[in-house]
């Protein structure tokens, strides 16, 4: 047999560039693969390998001490052997603590193995916090720079221009130093003509901004896109997608992403931080090789980056933590917990050092609210549950239809375009509308804002009647105008932000969901606190009313009903619930309010769980065919292995190689003739009892590197993959002992283990593969892509959706 069209036929053909993978509906091109140099990328000078032979003439070659390069790394789109993985890092642990007991310098190497998983936390949180506050300064700067500039230095956004300036406080916003566009270019501010050059420049501005993130996205980072999770997701669940945590991604999103936020369009910076922070976790794990060399420990890593990335984004590191452990995570150990709360706080840390907005807080929407609430009050709480969970059910099944539209019709080959369209037509919706044309993050500042004396907002716009002010406490009052013109305007505003979020989340720009989720809550739950503080101001007398808020007494407060609006919406998207509770009193700095909290969260669960089981993220995973097996889901079905198992009763049987009388040609022959990723060992044909399991890969690298470097292997050697070989005639070629690179303990389950014990046994266990056996002899195999399909064919979906192998 030809050897080298093997090699180019065989093992180039799952990772060559040509590659495409539908990620979010687009094609992605997998030139980008070497992001993550990964072992298997290594292919260039192999140690030396001597097979073992007959009558002394070679060696069996020992695979712990002398490992192949390459041999037990995964090819791009499989997934790992979590159970090899976690008993090499144990064999790995074992010697090096069984060597500190010989040598000083091996009790130092020990110590610092020890220290490494630290000291890569430490670097993590420093990196993503720097990474945070740079987003966070440049997309402040370059929201601004829509509606104007600073003549004191183009670098100073709105805010950083007046602080130096002498104006009063109420217009402190109109400081001499800032210069709208009409100003700049016209000389003066008012009338039609001014209001229609900064509506032009406004939506200029927005369009530059939003064509140069997807043409970069585009064009050097394909997996830039969208806000991340999904795929984070099903990579710490032991998927590999090579270059989508490599160096380009990291750049290329943080750049796009200030981008992206800035031009105004309906998303957030929250979910692609996850993403970057994770990246930064990927790639400094190039620098220790006990979390470059074992895929289980970097997933480790991941987990606890994750919850840095959410530490950062809001603020928030212990419920950073619980969002890692409830929503991202698939193994989680007590270890990778510590360490994520470490990597939380070191990240929150150096964001509070950067001090990004310029008042000592993490988030620019912290608030703090003074008045306790009432027991009563947990009625308009509920509602506003009950909205977030219609609206998360609602949004998800509307934003997966138009992904899936996205992804089955020529809309996905036009990306530039659909951004293009997408945000002009924001922009011209959001400039006539103060509340839609501020940043997505100012509008939830002004909505959970508590009205003080000195507020100059409409929405603070009250009849006031100072005779009843007792210290700084306001006693509800009438609304005045601004009040209500505010009401009409985020009440429109609200529409705008439910519908063009459907079309905005999903397309070829980073895009975060939080935020956006966080606004539609927020500007419901104000317009409901208003109405309540107003209905209990004109009717105090009322019996609901009368034993606790009497008239001239502060008791509702507008901006909690915008919080717990705000925390019922995301989690009506999400479905998360103890870490969604306490990222948000992290935001308001308030304990007291977790109970409003906790009611609103879990009422959004039951009414989105009631109308759709998954949230956002599972949605998008079930919709881009990833392999992920979800674990909250319970299995009920009474079916048994043999029902899935492969060979089918149609299919060609079982393809398997046998323990010691193969030669070289005919198990190349079998590796070229399938795509299977790795091969049942059995005694022999007749006998068919199970010996162990070699992975594809493992096989095609040994017998190229044996075919190079040691004598006597040709296509006419026996492969033997036992310690001792049945003895050959003298003049037969060498033998190629394999036995290093055969699995001994496979996992196998009987042909009548119930599928249900088959599930748990892949979700706790992290298996790829398990095999069936009847009375020791093998009779087939099921792997995590047969168990997802059978699952999707018991829910009656398609269960060709799932792409990968």
């Amino acid at each position: 047999m030809d050897q080298k069209g093997f090699r180019r036929e065989s093992f180039q053909s799952a990772t060559s560039d040509e590659d495409m993978l539908e990620i979010s509906g687009a094609p992605m091109d997998f030139s980008m693969a070497d992001d993550d140099p990964p072992l298997d990328r290594e292919m260039g000078g192999f140690s030396s390998y001597n097979g073992g032979g007959m009558n002394g003439r070679s060696t069996m070659m020992d695979f712990l001490e002398e490992p192949l390069p390459g041999v037990g790394t995964y090819e791009d789109f499989n997934t790992i052997d979590w159970v090899r993985e976690k008993s090499r890092d144990r064999d790995r642990h074992r010697e090096i603590t069984n060597r500190s007991k010989e040598s000083t310098w091996a009790l130092l190497h020990s110590v610092s193995d020890a220290f490494s998983g630290w000291l890569l936390m430490l670097l993590i949180g420093l990196l993503a916090g720097s990474l945070a506050g740079l987003i966070d300064i440049s997309a402040h700067w370059m929201t601004d720079l829509k509606e104007g500039v600073c003549l004191a230095g183009f670098w100073f956004n709105h805010e950083h221009c007046c602080w130096k300036s002498n104006t009063t406080f109420t217009d402190r916003d109109k400081c001499p130093e800032w210069k709208s566009w009409s100003q700049l270019i016209l000389g003066h501010g008012e009338g039609a003509f001014a209001y229609i050059l900064n509506y032009f420049m406004y939506v200029i501005w927005a369009l530059m901004f939003s064509l140069l993130a997807v043409l970069l996205v585009k064009g050097f980072a394909p997996y830039a896109c969208g806000s991340g999770i999904p795929e984070i997701k099903t990579i710490l669940s032991g998927f590999i997608i090579r270059g989508y945590l490599g160096k380009w991604t990291l750049v290329i999103k943080t750049i796009t992403l200030v981008l992206a936020v800035s031009s105004g369009l309906s998303l957030g910076k929250e979910g692609p931080l996850v993403h970057v922070a994770c990246c930064c976790g990927n790639i400094l794990c190039h620098l220790f090789t006990k979390y470059r060399k074992n895929e289980a420990k970097r997933r480790e890593v991941l987990s606890a980056a994750a919850a840095a990335g959410v530490s950062v984004a809001f603020g928030a590191p212990i419920g950073g933590v619980l969002f890692s452990l409830e929503e991202v995570s698939y193994y989680f150990p007590l270890k990778t917990l510590w360490r994520s709360f470490f990597a939380a706080l070191v990240a929150a840390f150096t964001l509070r050092s950067i001090n990004p907005f310029g008042n000592s807080r993490l988030v620019l929407f912290y608030v703090e609210f003074h008045m306790p609430w009432h027991l009563l009050e947990l009625v308009p709480f509920i509602l506003l549950g009950i909205f977030g969970g219609l609206w998360g059910a609602f949004f998800i099944r509307s934003n997966i239809a138009w992904c899936r539209r996205r992804k089955t019709t020529r809309l996905g080959k036009y990306p530039v375009l659909e951004v293009i369209v997408v945000t002009a037509i924001t922009a011209i919706l959001a400039f006539p509308n103060e509340y839609t044309r501020m940043s997505t993050s100012e509008l939830i500042s002004e909505l959970f804002n508590d009205c003080g004396i000195l507020d100059s907002s409409k929405l603070c716009e009250y009849v006031n009647d100072f005779n009843s002010t007792k210290g700084d406490d306001l006693p509800d009052r009438a609304a005045g105008p601004g009040v209500y013109t505010a009401m009409w305007q985020l009440a429109l505003a609200l529409i705008m932000k439910v519908f063009i979020t459907i079309f905005t989340f999903g397309m070829k720009v980073p895009s975060g969901l939080f935020i956006p989720s966080m606004a539609v809550g927020a500007i419901a739950g104000r317009l409901l606190g208003v109405a309540v503080e107003q209905l209990a101001f004109y009717h105090h007398d009322w019996a609901i009313f009368s034993g606790w808020c009497s008239q001239g007494a502060d008791c509702i407060t507008p901006g909690l009903y915008a919080m717990v609006g705000a925390a019922a919406c995301l989690g009506g998207v999400t479905r998360m619930t103890v870490s969604l509770v306490v990222i948000m009193f992290e935001l308001t700095g308030g304990l007291e309010y977790i109970v409003p909290l906790m009611a609103a969260a879990m009422t959004s669960k039951w009414v989105a769980d009631a109308i759709g089981r998954e949230g956002i993220y599972d949605a998008h995973i079930r919709l881009n065919g990833y392999p992920f097996l979800e674990a909250k889901e319970e299995f009920s079905h009474k079916t048994r292995a043999m029902d899935v198992m492969r060979p089918r009763k149609s299919d060609p049987p079982l393809t398997f190689i046998t323990q010691d009388t193969m030669t070289v040609e005919e198990v190349e022959t079998i590796v070229t003739s399938t795509t299977y990723s790795g091969y049942p060992v059995v005694v022999s044909q007749v006998s068919q009892r199970l010996v162990g399991f070699v992975l594809r890969r493992d096989l095609i690298i040994s017998i190229e590197n044996a075919r190079k470097k040691q004598d006597g292997i040709v296509s006419t050697s026996v492969i033997c993959f036992t310690d001792y070989c049945p003895p050959l005639h003298p003049s037969s070629p060498s033998v190629l002992k394999l036995r290093s690179i055969l699995d001994l303990s496979p996992f196998t389950v009987t042909d009548e283990t119930p599928m249900e014990i088959v599930v748990d046994i892949f979700r706790k266990l992290g298996l790829r593969q398990c095999l069936v056996t009847h009375n020791g002899k093998l009779l087939g195999i099921i792997t995590k892509k047969d168990v997802l399909k059978h699952i999707a064919q018991m829910a009656n979906q398609d269960p060709d959706s799932i792409l990968f192998n």
